[in-house]
């Protein structure tokens, strides 16, 4: 049997993506050419009129001819992949398309406005937020479900050639050469903290590689977290830039300045380097349920009311919504949109199943983690965490010892996972009563009948979205 790659096996059980966010209702597509329905106040955002607004019409450019050869054949091969249960095929066939092209991702965001969504945790979220948003302005080329590298790239680019909007998630170690390829309209720029060291590397790397690139991209906005040290030091010298604050904060990977090496100095919410690096004045904020606008006379507020839970989708909505705007899109209708949005590629899923009404959750390092467990506060129900530990998680569980786990205190824990073993230390050195099932359904299934909350990293997550798809 032919084995996965850790990323085509992401995908694989979970409900199909097609790459592409559907359009917009006879209605609306009807008004395409007509005058813009969005006015933009001096120095704010862009506001609702009563004008139509413009629908962006399909891509005709027409494509050389060995792109167009070998994105037939990344079609073939995808479909092919999913015939035979390999997996999504939105790996493989963006693997073939290239190898018969190696211009192929570029060739295909020709016409296109791109916009591309980095950073260690809040990517695939942002991506959904963003496509669903700038839907309104047309037709939208998509790989919201995950396949953040070239290869799944150019798949969601081929399954929807005439789009004319793509907003692409792409892995932080491949955004310099993706960037350079399509030279984006927009980039976002979410936050960057210790993640699978032994594929990605050292954090502060990964900051220089992006800074370079975001400072030479021309007639780009950069939407950027500026409460986010790294980021905001990557972003600092663009052109243009729309700060975003998002009132998270994860500080453990950034005590020291990433351009000098200096002691970052904070005050509250601010932050500041002897060297000159700082925290700038937010353009936008997420704000305790609420969006903060730049408008005039002074700043607007939008209440947000999220079906997707927690603080951190509400710092996602804020970034998605603000690039959003930047493409022209109208910010109280891209909130209403983004309320409307309930799971995420299988996070926040709930599954019922003998007596319990389970809630899927993803986390997959110390910074993902410490925020997903603040989701948990307020409750009291029992609690499966489950870690394995392939390639697609990083193979080095130490980052183990960072989750702040002793916020499980009082719960009833069960450790589950092909690495449940290596958790259950952990959980021991936290005090914090737990039990052992590695395997994540029968823990559900062993957890007092009610709600039960389940967090998992990223393949022990694919796993149970699979067996609990096929246990329906």
């Amino acid at each position: 049997m032919t084995r996965e790659s850790p990323v085509e096996a992401e995908n694989h059980g979970l409900p199909e993506e097609s790459g592409v966010i559907p359009e917009q209702s006879t209605a609306e597509q009807n008004i395409s050419g007509t005058s813009s329905a969005e006015e933009h106040d001096e120095g704010g955002a862009t506001t609702e009129s009563s004008a139509a607004r413009i629908y962006l019409p399909p891509v005709r450019a027409k494509l050389p001819l060995r792109t167009a050869v070998a994105v037939r054949a990344a079609k073939i091969t995808s479909r092919l992949s999913r015939s035979l249960g390999f997996g999504a095929g939105g790996m493989i066939g963006g693997r073939v398309a290239l190898k018969l092209d190696p211009l192929a991702l570029g060739r295909l965001c020709a016409g296109r406005r791109v916009a591309l969504v980095t950073g260690t945790n809040g990517k695939t979220t942002t991506t959904l937020m963003l496509s669903t948003a700038v839907a309104a302005l047309g037709r939208v080329a998509s790989n919201h479900s995950g396949a953040n590298m070239p290869d799944g790239l150019v798949s969601a680019l081929a399954s929807q050639p005439a789009a004319p909007i793509a907003v692409l998630e792409v892995d932080e170690g491949y955004f310099p050469a993706v960037a350079q390829q399509v030279r984006p309209e927009v980039v976002v720029l979410l936050n960057l903290s210790r993640d699978q060291l032994d594929r990605v590397g050292e954090v502060r790397g990964v900051e220089r590689a992006l800074r370079t690139v975001v400072t030479d991209l021309a007639d780009c906005t950069v939407v950027a977290n500026c409460d986010d040290v790294m980021m905001t030091s990557a972003a600092f010298d663009a052109p243009s830039v729309i700060w975003v604050s998002t009132g998270i904060g994860w500080h453990a990977d950034s005590a020291s300045c990433p351009r000098c090496g200096s002691p970052v100095v904070r005050d509250e919410i601010r932050w500041h380097c002897d060297c000159g690096l700082r925290r700038p004045e937010p353009d936008w904020a997420a704000s305790r349920g609420e969006l903060v606008v730049p408008g005039r006379p002074g700043p607007e507020r939008l209440t947000l009311e999220l079906a997707l839970p927690g603080a951190v989708n509400e710092a996602n909505a804020a970034m998605a919504t603000a690039a959003a705007n930047a493409m022209g899109a109208a910010v109280a209708e891209s909130v209403a949109r983004l309320r409307a949005l309930r799971n995420v590629a299988g996070r926040y899923r709930v599954i019922e199943r003998t007596g319990h009404t389970a809630r899927l959750l993803l986390a997959k390092n110390p910074a993902g983690w410490t925020e997903t467990l603040t989701m948990l506060d307020g409750t009291d129900s029992p609690v499966v965490v489950a870690v394995n530990g392939r390639e697609a998680d990083g193979r080095d569980l130490s980052w183990l010892w960072d989750v702040p786990f002793e916020r499980l205190h009082g719960r009833p824990v069960i450790a589950a996972g092909e690495r449940a073993t290596d958790l259950a230390v952990r959980l021991t050195y936290a005090e914090v009563d737990h039990v052992v099932v590695p395997d994540s359904l029968r823990a559900i299934d062993l957890a007092q009948t009610g709600p039960v909350e389940v967090i998992a990293n990223y393949t022990a997550f694919r796993d149970l979205n699979v067996k609990a798809s096929h246990a329906h």
